[in-house]
């Protein structure tokens, strides 16, 4: 298991690089841009009043990346809300190497297209800086999930952080890995 490659990385390291290399045209090899981690975050405001949907929400966030969710709290207290500092409010996960290719893979060529009415997603999510952000609204799409287990519908925000220095580079980079942007 020690040699195993992802079938994503391979297709990066075998046609994206040289793509991509083309595209810019950079002199150094470290200049190409790259995926560095996945960030998965899950928030429910529900979890103020009952704590026990943050561990439905581990439990789930947890078999979709094939890594154990931790519990988010909040920063500060905000009265309007009924929130304390310190509140569990919802569950972060941090996907690097193996387990990150093989996350984009499937949600690329499994949940996104299980996507009610999908016509792409965004293209202007972009940070300025190469890193982009893809919100779901429900984590049935992915097939890890027992639709029958389910209690609540909780929706995602998935964070892709890259090594690209402005937002075409990594549009470009996330493009070539498959990931179907709208026209």
């Amino acid at each position: 298991m020690e040699n195993y490659v992802p079938r994503l990385r391979e297709h990066y390291d075998a046609k994206v690089v040289a793509k991509l290399k083309e595209e810019f045209e950079y002199a150094n090899p470290m200049q190409i841009p790259r995926l560095t981690k996945i960030v998965i975050n899950m928030t429910t405001k529900e979890a103020v009043q009952n704590v026990k949907l943050l561990d439905a929400a581990r439990d789930e966030i947890s078999t979709i990346a094939g890594q154990r969710a931790v519990i988010t709290r909040s920063r500060r207290s905000i009265a309007n809300f009924k929130l304390r500092e310190g509140m569990p409010l919802g569950v972060r996960v941090t996907l690097r190497g193996a387990r990150m290719w093989e996350f984009l893979d499937r949600l690329i060529s499994v949940a996104i297209p299980r996507i009610r009415d999908f016509r792409g997603i965004n293209p202007k999510a972009f940070d300025g800086r190469g890193n982009y952000s893809l919100g779901l609204t429900e984590q049935i799409i992915f097939p890890e999930i027992d639709y029958d287990k389910v209690n609540k519908i909780h929706g995602m925000n998935i964070a892709f952080v890259t090594t690209a220095t402005n937002d075409e580079e990594g549009r470009a980079l996330l493009r070539h890995l498959g990931m179907p942007f709208a026209a």
